[in-house]
């Protein structure tokens, strides 16, 4: 047998019905951490479980104060008009700069492996998205057999640059994977439960339990990135220069 057709059967395996298969295969990449034993008619995967909530949000209308004129004196109000707008001023009906946004509620994700406590963190110099197609709150399983929040990434290719991924358990020495490069391929899955970040412009960003999602995407790149990572799945993982070290 040639090596391109072994090489084609290899591919095709590697493809078959679940991505949790390469999930799986990230897990062994990074030896096994945090994965749970779920039935063989569940899904499984690379899952580094849930640590804190997090919630996506849409703005909560709220009314904006009618804009009053301090020089203006008392006056009793005339059918059909209203007090003047301050100059410079452009109040929006029905919405407020401060108006606070409540959280969305999570869906569950019922193609979500079944994940573990503790969560990690994973951390980098950089991070880009290409591809990036929805950001969501979602609820995955654990293998306690519960339910639990997290913020739900997809995309076609996430590249992090500095790589570096701490995982602690309950007790023991915490396992460190460190490389210049990890880069996913291919459905792209991340369950999170926090991101903090740097943009472009210098400016932080962080989502978490208690912060609405950024209006229609996440930026496409973003500098000092830490995730609370929960698990991913991807049909690819690659890593430049990789390190593992056991740290008390």
């Amino acid at each position: 047998m040639s090596a391109s057709v072994r090489a084609g059967e290899r591919r095709r395996r590697f493809r078959a019905p679940e991505r949790a298969a390469v999930a799986l295969v990230l897990g062994v990449a990074l030896c096994g951490i945090g994965a749970a034993k779920a039935p063989a008619a569940e899904t499984s995967g690379w899952c580094i479980p849930l640590l804190m909530q997090c919630n996506s949000g849409t703005p909560s209308p709220s009314p904006t104060p009618a804009p009053s004129s301090p020089a203006a004196p008392p006056a009793s109000p005339t059918p059909g008009t209203s007090s003047p707008t301050p100059p410079g001023s452009s109040p929006t009906p029905g919405s407020s700069p401060d108006a606070t946004t409540a959280p969305q509620p999570a869906v569950p994700d019922s193609g979500a492996p079944v994940f573990t406590l503790p969560a990690a963190q994973l951390g980098g110099s950089s991070i880009s998205f290409s591809g990036l197609t929805s950001l969501t709150a979602v609820t995955v399983p654990l293998a306690n057999g519960t339910r639990t929040p997290a913020l739900k990434l997809v995309a076609d290719r996430v590249t992090v640059g500095g790589f570096l991924l701490d995982v602690r358990k309950a007790t023991g020495p915490s396992l460190v994977t460190t490389a210049t490069k990890m880069e996913l391929r291919g459905n792209v899955q991340i369950y999170l439960d926090s991101l903090s970040a740097t943009l472009s412009n210098g400016k932080g960003i962080t989502l978490g339990a208690a912060t609405p999602l950024p209006g229609d995407e996440l930026p496409s790149s973003m500098l000092r990135v830490n995730l609370g990572l929960i698990g991913v799945t991807a049909d690819s993982i690659s890593f430049t220069a990789p390190h593992q070290s056991l740290k008390e």
